[in-house]
């Protein structure tokens, strides 16, 4: 029996790359893209999808960035409590699954404290909470490499210690751990697929919903692989652009 890779014409109109065994058409495994990329409906939810999931990511990375800079100054304080909450919230975090914080946030606290928001504001809590954790270790990290000389200088400069952590500590910091900041960004773009599973109609949904419909579970699976890929390339670039902005102070390498 001979394996030929071809071009075939299906019986509903198009034309369909197959691979084929055999002489017959019985054998053949088509692969049809053109019922995705032919929908109205499906390029739209592919759209949205895409973009709810880059928000969200964004807006996640934002807050969370805020929320570990706040946890890795806990770190340092006088106030033994401070430290304590910031370990224990760190070491909680990233020691339960995202999927289990996800539904905590999404069904447990609503039910305990009597709110209710959307789906994807739950979704961008659970995120927020989830990332702020390896943020604040990657910022922590950071604030360990600043030379304690420099420290020590600006303090007998006379300047205030808000202005020397700002100006000083933090830019550094930073700017030395960026590199992982951009990789732990990317992570959280890709991990809001799973934000899907309490009904956020991210790019995940959308291609869950596609193949409930067509059941051209390669195709759809494959086209979200390709979005993905090309969406967290466009993120990199952007990053890096921003980390040219940003830290043109820096000496290079």
């Amino acid at each position: 029996m001979d394996t030929r890779i071809g071009w075939i014409q299906p019986n509903i109109g198009g034309t369909v790359f197959a691979v084929v065994w055999g002489n017959s058409r019985e054998g053949a495994v088509e692969f049809r893209f053109f019922e995705i990329y032919r929908s109205p409906e499906y390029l739209s939810l592919l759209a949205e999808g895409a973009g709810l999931s880059a928000a969200l990511a964004i807006g996640g990375g934002i807050m969370g960035l805020l929320l570990a800079t706040l946890l890795a100054s806990f770190r340092y304080s006088k106030l033994p409590v401070l430290r304590q909450i910031s370990a224990c919230y760190t070491e909680f975090i990233r020691n339960t699954p995202l999927i289990v914080q996800l539904f905590i946030v999404a069904f447990g606290l609503p039910l305990l404290l009597g709110y209710q928001w959307p789906f994807w504001g739950h979704a961008l809590l659970a995120l927020t909470l989830n990332f702020s954790a390896y943020f604040s270790e990657i910022l922590r990290a950071g604030l360990n490499a600043v030379p304690h000389g420099q420290i020590e200088a600006a303090s007998a400069l006379g300047l205030k210690k808000t202005v020397i952590f700002r100006k000083i500590i933090f830019s550094q910091a930073v700017a030395m751990m960026y590199p992982s900041l951009n990789s732990q960004f990317i992570f959280l773009f890709l991990t809001t697929g799973i934000i899907a599973e309490v009904g956020v109609r991210d790019l995940m949904y959308a291609g869950l919903y596609i193949d409930s419909r067509t059941f051209r579970s390669f195709e759809v699976y494959f086209t979200l692989t390709v979005i993905y890929i090309l969406m967290a390339l466009l993120f990199k670039t952007l990053l890096q652009l921003l980390h040219r902005g940003l830290f043109k102070w820096k000496a290079p390498r």
